[in-house]
């Protein structure tokens, strides 16, 4: 996702959205499908879009090192050992980067996955000039790294790192927890008053990864008729009213198949908060929007960028529209994707900042390392490897509601995502 503005896309009968010039396939699959950001928490993972690098070599202290649990020690300057200087790391942050530049032994200060991608690794044939920026996720500090093209991600109080790429010394691929993986964002209805944990979805989008440069955003029709993981059958936003977002990312894997790793969730103040701190997010509107719940706010078509409230609007939207749920759906995958191609732009630099600023308005259960090497993987996504779709089915009633009916359409979706690619 190099350009300012996501890819258009050709609209299929099967659902995937795929981007404009690509060669994309929609893969075979054998096999029972039985399981799978804000709007929310749709665009945390894909707003890693904090303010642009700073130059390189600057010497600079990260903002959010204090919320992180870590005072930020004396950088490294070019007299440090081995000529490696780490600008913004806390003492034993810039001693593991040394370490990963001169060989040192990482066995203790390492994931397994992390240590075996770097075990073949080569010293530095030079002085190294680093840069780490320091944040937090749910408490525990995380840190970004970059030195040229390289990148470290690392995850405090005790920094371990967690993975990356080096591709300065010679480590072939990046280390990003493989591949596919799966996260569920989900944006919660509640109110003013109300836990954010046990309030109906408005916003249910699965973000895939396939660990080879591809992935997928999709959206899950919030009527979807289903079974719950908490008993019995209801619409798949419902699970989290019953059981809260754990019983919601159950009935998720169950209805698709996908072994979703873990949750987001952020609600709609949040969700405006963060994309107004970020600087709002540059999209291309496809077509002009009346946002009808939103005072008639008019979201014209073009490219714009579009502020909190816009963003929330356009995402929320569903009356003014032909195919109602399913392209409120279409629209949130758009939002997700925009917010994609700025983090891009942004650099991985720009994680923990984000990773801060979520963590302060949205909850989640992902683990550091595990949502630290996810969003990381969003930066080695191909333009023309990443697609999106949405779950659709037919329209019926149950228990006197109006319900969509799982069918063909969206089975094939979930056979299709599960390399973690919908390209």
């Amino acid at each position: 996702m190099t350009s300012e503005h996501p890819p258009t896309g050709r609209p299929r009968t099967d659902g995937v959205c795929r981007p404009a010039g690509s060669r994309g396939r929609l893969p075979s699959r054998a096999g029972t499908v039985v399981v799978a950001v804000a709007l929310a928490a749709s665009v945390a993972l894909g707003a890693c879009t904090g303010e642009a690098p700073a130059p390189a070599g600057s010497a600079t202290s990260s903002p959010s090192s204090s919320d992180a649990g870590t005072a930020p020690g004396p950088s490294s300057g070019a007299g440090a050992p081995s000529g490696i200087a780490v600008a913004g790391a806390p003492g034993p942050l810039a001693t593991l980067v040394r370490s990963v530049y001169t060989s040192g032994d990482l066995t203790q200060t390492s994931t397994p996955s992390a240590g075996a991608a770097l075990k073949a690794r080569k010293s530095a044939g030079g002085p190294v000039d680093a840069r780490a920026e320091v944040g937090s996720w749910m408490g525990t500090p995380v840190a970004v790294v970059t030195a040229g093209d390289d990148v470290t991600l690392a995850v405090g109080p005790t920094w371990k790192v967690v993975g990356g790429w080096w591709p300065s010394l010679g480590v072939a691929r990046p280390s990003l927890g493989g591949g596919p993986r799966w996260v569920l964002a989900i944006g919660s209805d509640a109110r003013k008053g109300q836990p954010l944990e046990r309030t109906r979805a408005d916003v249910l989008q699965v973000i895939g990864i396939d660990g080879n440069g591809g992935g997928g955003v999709m959206g899950m029709a919030r009527d979807l008729w289903v079974p719950l993981s908490t008993g019995g059958k209801g619409k798949i936003n419902s699970a989290m009213v019953f059981g809260g977002p754990r019983a919601q990312v159950a009935t998720v894997r169950s209805v698709t198949g996908l072994p979703v790793e873990g949750y987001v969730v952020l609600g709609f103040a949040g969700f405006m908060k963060i994309v107004d701190e970020q600087g709002g997010i540059p999209i291309v509107i496809p077509r002009t929007v009346v946002a009808s719940h939103a005072r008639n706010m008019v979201i014209k078509a073009g490219p714009q960028t579009l502020t909190g409230a816009e963003a929330l609007a356009y995402a929320r939207e569903r009356k003014t529209l032909p195919d109602g749920d399913f392209g409120r759906s279409r629209h949130q995958g758009e939002v997700i994707l925009a917010a994609a191609v700025k983090a891009k732009l942004a650099g991985p630099i720009a994680i923990p900042a984000a990773l801060t600023s979520f963590s302060k308005v949205g909850t989640s259960n992902l683990t550091a390392e595990q949502i630290l090497t996810f969003t990381a993987g969003l930066h080695q996504l191909s333009p023309l490897k990443v697609g999106r779709g949405v779950a659709k089915g037919a329209f019926g009633w149950a228990e006197k509601q109006s319900i969509v009916v799982l069918g063909a359409q969206a089975r094939s979706l979930f056979a299709a995502f599960r390399d973690g690619n919908l390209s």
